[in-house]
């Protein structure tokens, strides 16, 4: 059919997303599980009137060049945004849109278990058992730290700082929380959770659970400073961005013994290399960025994904606009 709009896809991505995209739009997907290298994705995306990336695809000058006048919208398969020059997409008129709030239960649910697999050492004991170390039951063996009526610590008390804050309830957990700003004082009666300093949160809390958007100001947030700021005892938790944590930083401290463990959905770099000092530990546990990877949370992604694409062809105002002065 004549005059349909141009699509790339950087990724495959549920067949939510993809069906109504390729029943409205002339689409090429990418079809390989690395995402395409930059000069591939600058040659895919040329002419084209919409564009869905994922966070490991740069949107900048360079690529809005590359993609030409034509190009109407930019719908990023991601919450987070930091792969996209907003102010550069909103002076030429491109709209970018994302899927906000969908993953807020998911990625909860994620940091909660690997907070609790952290706690109870549950990778290093199926290793243990894999490794056909397991002879007997032991008294000593594998202890770790109660979750239930310890103390967890939020950095980050959005959507989902609170949805963790939900879960750490029914655990009767002590809720503290940091942030740029305190809550409204019925949210904090409702999750039970108190405001504190981000240095009293960090050296109170048993558990601390990052949720904080990658920025300037969030970047290496914690380093070594603040990580001996915490107990020695305690476990940090990260399923924000990975630059949030100073990798080394975090390696020496885990090391020394500053703090008993870690848990990360998101590392920096990202992949983690296969030989990066923090595989080296037993008491890091690092899984591939995986927060949102529900079979419904994916595909409602995709959904929305798509449903920005679509309106931003169209030329109408995103359902999820990152900047809708585009439409006004």
């Amino acid at each position: 059919m004549a005059n349909r709009p141009r699509v790339f896809v950087a990724r495959i991505i549920p067949d939510d997303g993809l069906e109504p995209i390729r029943a409205a739009c002339d689409v090429e997907v990418w079809p390989n599980e690395l995402p395409p290298q930059r000069a591939e994705l600058l040659r895919a995306i040329e002419g084209c009137d919409g564009v869905l990336t994922l966070l490991t695809d740069r949107v900048d000058d360079e690529f809005l060049d590359h993609a030409g006048p034509g190009l109407k919208v930019v719908s990023n398969f991601a919450v987070g945004f930091d792969n996209i020059d907003v102010p550069a997409c909103t002076r030429r008129g491109v709209a970018v849109g994302n899927p906000p709030g969908v993953l807020t239960e998911t990625t909860a649910d994620l940091a909660f278990a690997l907070l609790m697999a952290a706690a109870r050492r549950l990778p290093e004991g199926d290793r243990y058992v894999r490794g056909g170390q397991w002879r007997t039951w032991g008294p000593m063996l594998l202890l770790g730290p109660d979750v239930h009526g310890s103390t967890l610590g939020i950095v980050g008390f959005g959507r989902i700082g609170q949805a963790v804050a939900r879960r750490a309830r029914g655990f009767g957990m002590r809720v503290l929380y940091h942030d740029l700003s305190r809550v409204d004082e019925s949210i904090e009666r409702e999750l039970g959770a108190t405001f504190l300093p981000l240095e009293e949160v960090l050296a109170q809390a048993d558990f601390v659970s990052l949720h904080v958007n990658l920025s300037d100001e969030t970047r290496g947030l914690i380093d070594t400073a603040r990580l001996r700021r915490m107990k020695p005892s305690a476990i940090v938790v990260n399923t924000s961005r990975g630059p949030v944590v100073d990798s080394m930083a975090l390696f020496e401290a885990l090391r020394d013994g500053v703090i008993a463990g870690a848990a990360l959905d998101v590392t920096d770099p990202e992949p983690l290399p296969s030989d990066h000092p923090l595989l080296t530990l037993e008491n890091c546990l690092v899984v591939p960025h995986i927060a949102s990877a529900s079979r419904a949370t994916r595909g409602k992604m995709a959904a929305m994904a798509a449903a920005n694409l679509l309106a931003g062809i169209r030329g109408e105002r995103l359902p999820t606009p990152v900047n809708p002065e585009v439409h006004g």
